[in-house]
């Protein structure tokens, strides 16, 4: 069985970075995308990045675009995301996915997930 499993967050202060990592438990064939989404208290939910596992093309979030950069490594089967100019807003658990196809944008759609990690930013 496939699973996803994450390392990284931790506190920064605004404007810090930090880096994300989403390793496959084995090789990615029942998803052809990998997608970030985070939770913060009191809210839904929400994507805010994807790329497609094959040819690498991504999807942002607006507020995160040129802030955020997703990618992966396909021959570690690892994805990655790396969070600079962070804000406070930022703060929330962050979960990476797996989908079937790229451009899906709801949870229903990533049927493979990772246990979280925190992020969060200080004031």
């Amino acid at each position: 069985q496939v699973q996803l499993v994450q390392s990284g967050g931790g506190l920064v202060q605004t404007g810090g970075s930090l880096g994300l990592s989403c390793a496959t438990s084995g090789r990615p064939y029942v998803w052809n995308a990998q997608a970030w989404f985070r939770r913060a208290p009191g809210k839904q939910r929400e994507l805010v990045a994807a790329i497609d596992w094959r040819d690498g093309a991504t999807w942002y979030l607006g507020s995160v675009k040129g802030r955020f950069t997703i990618s992966r490594d396909n021959a570690k089967n690892t994805g990655y995301l790396q969070l600079k100019s962070l804000k406070p807003d930022d703060t929330a658990v962050y979960y990476c996915a797996g989908s079937n196809f790229f451009g899906a944008t709801t949870e229903a759609d990533y049927p493979v997930w990772g246990q979280g990690t925190q992020v969060t930013v200080s004031s």
